[in-house]
């Protein structure tokens, strides 16, 4: 393959072929069941073609096919098993790599956008690469400098084939049903298009990247790696090594998955706090296991005790600009849920827009509804794991359930909705961990109204700025009044 299938007609055809391969597929198994095969082989055998399918089609594309098979395979967990098993393999493998475009089509990318002498940046420079993604692919490298990096490179046409792929996608977005059971991706999609530009724009990315490495520069628990050289449509990052998350899902020790667990939601809650940024594409080729820093005289006062895993971040490319952090709604809500406040997570809802003013729920039940999927908040420590999300998903899932009567009624506000996928998504990839998790540790320190002395001192703090504000107010009419300057008249 020289470049990203660029035609329209070519790419809709391919991407037409998913549900259309599905339904030839079902048929085919009929035939086996009536030349004596069981139902369940049949089965099996169905979707495991169908993953590979899944996999060749979405990998090969790149663009916005692959990266609607990135966001989905951070899902599976939530699929029960007899369905989620012949799809973790294929869409497990779109986290980490993807066929590979030719040596020839990088070096022209580069003369193009670096120069002509572009070998002149670099040491060396390795022809295959690292790994292949969905709009670009990454290559090792020694800069010029000496330094280890990751030379990211975009795909010709890139642009072009995330719109009409993910255009594609939402127009026959029921028929994929079949390849991910129990999700609706339809929202997924218009997610991710309406992200199209930020994607590809490698000046933002860099600019985010460079922010979270200034803040985390000296964190004991996250490494995120520099900036070397910008330019359109090349991004050259120090290179860092590390187990990648998939791996540690797969065959992770114990200790390796729980701290991953507990660093992945530290990262998640505290970097919109630290930096006003939201990292949003939490799915786990974007994060590595990294050994212990090996640091002279480190102790546990320096920021943690020696010998503990840190957590690597990669690709920026898609953030959440979030300046005053989270919004505390969000752990006001969940802190009044845990009181049993019916009536005050009511208000909330409504008021943020969550609630719909023409529908009228009953508070109770709305609570209920609630209670369930924030169990992992309610104690010191909780271990998440495949069979608690796919409760939560058949619970909501059944049309049968009061639960997803309830839940149809209940509306996502735009400014919520990217803090939305990326919650969900990384509760997937800690079920996928099975990683025991303290989650509370990590509301408490980072998310604004999780406590209920946040919400006290902020009251105090209102208090004092509207008293210091109507002295102010005093003084100067008093000023107008002829009154002596600096004594505020008393209200």
């Amino acid at each position: 393959m020289s470049d990203l299938p660029r035609k329209a007609v070519t790419r809709t055809a391919k991407l037409a072929a998913l549900p259309l391969g599905f339904a030839g597929r079902a048929t085919w198994g009929l035939g086996k069941r009536i030349g004596g095969k069981s139902a369940e082989l049949v089965a099996r055998e169905v979707q495991q073609r169908t993953a590979d399918q899944l996999f060749k089609t979405l990998g090969e594309l790149k663009g916005g096919a692959m990266k609607l098979g990135q966001a989905l395979s951070v899902f599976e967990s939530a699929l029960p098993e007899e369905i989620a098993g012949p799809y973790r393999a294929a869409l497990t493998k779109l986290q980490e790599a993807a066929p590979p475009l030719p040596a020839r089509t990088v070096h022209g990318v580069l003369a193009e956008r670096i120069g002509e002498d572009w070998r002149e940046y670099f040491l060396e420079f390795e022809d295959t690469p690292a790994a292949a993604a969905s709009i670009g692919q990454v290559h090792r490298a020694v800069w010029h400098d000496g330094r280890e990096v990751a030379v990211k490179v975009q795909y010709p046409g890139a642009g072009e084939a995330l719109l009409s792929d993910l255009t594609q996608l939402s127009r026959f977005a029921r028929l994929l049903g079949p390849l991910v059971p129990g999700m609706d991706i339809k929202p997924v999609i218009k997610e991710l298009r309406d992200r199209v530009s930020e994607e590809l724009d490698y000046e933002l990315e860099a600019q985010a990247q460079q922010e979270h490495a200034a803040e985390f520069e000296d964190d004991p628990d996250v490494v995120i790696p520099q900036v070397v050289h910008q330019s359109d449509q090349v991004l050259v990052t120090e290179w860092i090594d590390g187990i990648p998350l998939s791996e540690v899902i797969a065959e992770g020790t114990a200790e390796q998955r729980d701290r991953a667990g507990q660093l992945l939601a530290r990262f998640l809650f505290s970097g919109p706090a630290r930096t006003g940024l939201l990292h949003a594409d939490p799915h786990p080729g974007n994060f590595r296991l990294l050994p212990p820093a090996e640091e002279e005289g480190q102790t546990e006062e320096d920021g943690g005790p020696v010998g503990s895993w840190r957590l690597g971040v990669l690709d920026f490319g898609t953030v959440d600009r979030l300046p005053g952090g989270l919004p505390r709604n969000i752990g006001d809500s969940l802190r009044l849920a845990l009181e049993g406040d019916a009536a005050g997570v009511y208000g909330l809802l409504r008021a943020e827009g969550f609630v719909k003013e023409s529908i009228d729920l009953d508070p109770d039940a709305v609570l209920d509804y609630l209670l369930p999927i924030i169990e992992p908040t309610q104690v010191e420590e909780f271990t998440f794991s495949r069979g608690w999300i796919r409760e939560q998903a058949a619970r909501i899932a059944d049309p049968r359930s009061p639960a997803h009567q309830l839940g149809r009624q209940l509306n996502l506000p735009p400014s919520y909705v990217l803090i939305h996928r990326v919650t969900l998504s990384t509760i997937g990839v800690l079920c996928q961990l099975g990683a025991t998790v303290r989650l509370r540790d990590e509301l408490e320190a980072w998310l604004p109204g999780f406590l209920a002395e946040d919400t006290e001192t902020e009251d105090t703090e209102t208090e004092d700025t509207e008293t210091v504000d109507a002295a102010a107010e005093g003084t100067e009419y008093a000023e107008e009044e002829g009154e002596p300057e600096g004594e505020p008249v008393q209200a």
